[in-house]
């Protein structure tokens, strides 16, 4: 598991679903960007930007080149919160 002060880099690609208790405690309040789903692209559920705010996420895409319009944006919540 990534230390909670680590870079949040190191959680980009993993599935949201798949933190673990202790990771998501961590992170809890982060904002996360996943791929919307559509028929035609059938994206995974992965993590693609994480940062303090939705701008922060949107900054990450841009800067990867990616559409930000193309992704939906979660605040991690710590679980039953």
């Amino acid at each position: 598991m990534p230390a909670p002060t680590a870079d949040l880099r190191a959680f980009l690609g993993r599935e949201p679903e798949r933190l673990t208790l202790s990771e998501r405690e961590a992170l809890s309040g982060k904002w996360i960007a996943t791929e919307i789903y559509s028929p035609k692209t059938l994206p995974l559920r992965r993590i693609e930007a994480m940062g303090d705010s939705v701008e922060d996420c949107v900054r990450q895409l841009t800067a990867r080149g990616l559409d930000p319009r193309r992704f939906e944006f979660e605040s991690l919540r710590w679980p039953y919160a």
